[in-house]
């Protein structure tokens, strides 16, 4: 996809610890780097210094401002309070809850909802698009877990859509990641996509034929990945806390951030080291430090390793395969640089994994193949993605009947009819769910409704037809409908614990409302940034060429230098970059004289600096 005027549309990684942004140049998909060659977002959001941060600068303040910084977000999407489970109790920030269930979490003098915080990466995303583009960005395809159900997959278009985008499709993530691995493949292949994130782990079976990616099978756990990881050696280090006589490190929120940041890195470590060594330095608490060992490691979390290989089996099941008729397993998500994991793969399948893409990337690669795709670049192409849970509504004594069941190709409907149980009945509710459990007790409710104006006919008499319809992005319609009289009535679901459609509608206009504010604090943030890097440059240039300057320049830059910090302090985005000019000035003929240098050192034979005196 070119970057003239024709719409540009981009897709998006939104994860569960980074998330990431791409489109397609020429033919190649390229995932887009900040100023500073940044290609990961965290996500994470902070309310610091009296406003709210996102991304790498949230994550700077996720210690000190550990009840007021908030990350793994995208485990909550959809869920209510009572599914968020152990989290609570590893998690520093604190829960609310609505009437619904819903979550709200407090960030300042605002409570958030999981789908307007995950608005504030996307938004983020947005800007970073805008920014190399030059010109407004508004199309996306962004990508979930394959196994999100209806509620957290509409939850997420409207983190899109408050965020400004135009959501046109949501992808399942395995599925973007066999985009980006068959793009250059002609040949027929049968892969399994092995996608363990930071919190959500799938498994998808796709037949790649000719440009044709069709799903067979999925499967996966929305509620298992790399933050159980991290759980697991948080458990550990608490309990060598409370060895050494220190008390309750589970109860500060400082303390949890402190333990969960030196788990991710320990993690990291013995993903490429057979030991790796731990310092857990608490506030106002003695330091206490050890050494563990990558089998140590595995033993805790084989257990929860072990919880990918029942979905793996089941998709593999479903798709009437055996692991002898997979072609490649394809490994996505920074979870599946672990050892134990890759083996695991290999008992799980019988081969070693593919490993040649970079696990964080290529989903958002994936995404901006299927955004070139629905920009009309691409036309030779076809994706067909499939639901991950089966769809149908409750009947008589409390059966959950399918109408649409799992592993289906989307879009799809389906209708069944039903009728009355009571003579004279004129309205009928109607309950639908999702799930794979035979009573509708033990499946998620997605949402009820009421069918009115039935004519009072016997018992059995009417005959009422009850379609269900799943769009592209896999989000449900259900419409009822009485034949005889024509009485219809039709929903768009928005489940009970997601968003209604006028609370949106406001973040929308809040997001408007505050824009000016906003760009500007990004404006600042982004000097601020800037300004740093430019003053630790000079610093060090000072240091490493003390003979080319005289005091009297040191002095004027060392002035300037002052200046600048002053500007940031006050974060007047202006006067930033008006302080940021000044010692560019003044540093001009410095940085002129220590590049002569440079040359003179790398000619040897060849004079080119002339007189190296001090500059005045």
């Amino acid at each position: 996809m070119g970057t003239d005027q024709a719409d540009i549309v981009v897709g998006i990684d939104l994860g569960t610890t980074n998330s990431l942004i791409a489109y397609v140049d020429g033919d190649t998909p390229k995932v887009l780097a900040d100023t500073d060659g940044n290609l990961l977002v965290p996500s994470v959001v902070s309310f610091a210094e009296g406003k709210l941060l996102t991304g790498i600068d949230a994550k700077e303040h996720w210690v000190e401002r550990a009840e007021s910084t908030v990350y793994s977000i995208k485990r909550f999407m959809g869920r209510d309070s009572n599914e968020v489970g152990e989290d609570r109790e590893y998690l520093p920030f604190a829960f609310e809850e609505d009437e619904n269930r819903l979550i709200h979490i407090q960030l300042g003098s605002k409570t958030y909802t999981p789908p307007e915080l995950s608005a504030m990466i996307l938004r983020e995303l947005k800007q970073r698009a805008e920014k190399h583009f030059g010109r407004p960005v508004n199309k996306a395809v962004i990508t979930v877990p394959a196994y999100f159900n209806d509620t957290q997959r509409q939850a997420t278009k409207d983190a899109g859509k408050i965020a400004g985008w135009d959501v046109l499709r949501i992808v399942n993530e395995p599925t973007a990641a066999a985009l980006a691995y068959g793009l250059d493949r002609k040949e027929k292949q049968t892969v399994a996509v092995y996608d363990l994130g930071g919190g959500t782990f799938d498994i998808s079976i796709l037949k790649l034929s000719e440009g044709i990616f069709r799903v067979l099978a999925t499967g996966g756990d929305t509620h298992l990945g790399g933050d159980d990881f991290d759980r697991q050696l948080m458990k550990y280090f608490a309990e060598k806390i409370s060895a050494a006589g220190v008390s309750g490190p589970m109860d500060d929120p400082r303390a949890i951030q402190l333990l969960r940041q030196e788990a991710e890195r320990v993690k990291i470590a013995l993903s490429a080291n057979s030991t790796a060594n731990f310092l857990l330095t608490l506030p106002g608490k003695p330091e206490i430090s050890g050494t563990i060992s990558r089998d140590e490691f595995e033993e805790m979390i084989r257990p929860i390793a072990q919880r990918t290989a029942g979905p793996c089996k089941q998709a593999l099941a479903d798709a009437k395969l055996t692991p002898e008729d997979i072609d490649a397993v394809v490994l996505v998500g920074g979870s599946t640089r672990m050892p134990l994991i890759r083996e695991l793969t290999e008992r799980i399948f019988g081969q070693k994994p593919y490993t040649d893409l970079n696990p964080d990337e290529v989903v958002a690669l994936g995404a901006a193949v299927q955004a070139d795709i629905l920009g009309g670049s691409r036309r030779d192409t076809l994706l067909l993605d499939v639901i991950p849970l089966s769809l149908g509504i409750e009947t008589m004594g409390g059966v959950f009947s399918r109408l649409i069941h799992r592993n289906t190709t989307i879009p799809t409907s389906a209708q069944e009819m039903f009728t009355t149980f009571v003579d004279g009945q004129t309205s009928v509710d109607f309950h639908v769910l999702q799930g794979e459990r035979e009573l509708a007790a033990d499946n998620r409710t997605l949402a009820r409704f009421k069918l009115t104006g039935i004519p009072p006919l016997p018992a059995g008499i009417p005959r009422i037809a009850v379609q269900l319809m799943i769009d592209a992005d896999g989000i449900l319609q259900v419409k009822a409908q009485e034949t005889r009289s024509k009485v219809e009535q039709s929903i768009e679901i928005r489940p009970s614990s997601g968003l209604t459609k006028d609370e949106v509608e406001r973040m929308i206009d809040d997001s408007f409302d505050h824009a000016e504010e906003d760009f500007l604090a990004r404006q600042t943030a982004e000097a601020i940034t800037e300004a740093k890097s430019i003053i630790h440059a000079v610093e060090k240039s000072l240091r490493k060429n003390e003979d080319l300057i005289s005091e009297a320049k040191r002095a004027m830059i060392a002035s300037s230098m002052e200046r600048l910090k002053k500007t940031m302090t006050d974060k007047d985005h202006g006067a930033i970059r008006d302080a940021i000019d000044h010692l560019d000035k003044v540093t001009h003929d410095v940085a002129e004289k220590i590049l002569n240098r440079a040359l003179h050192e790398a000619i040897k034979d060849t004079s080119v600096t002339g007189n190296q005196s001090a500059i005045e």
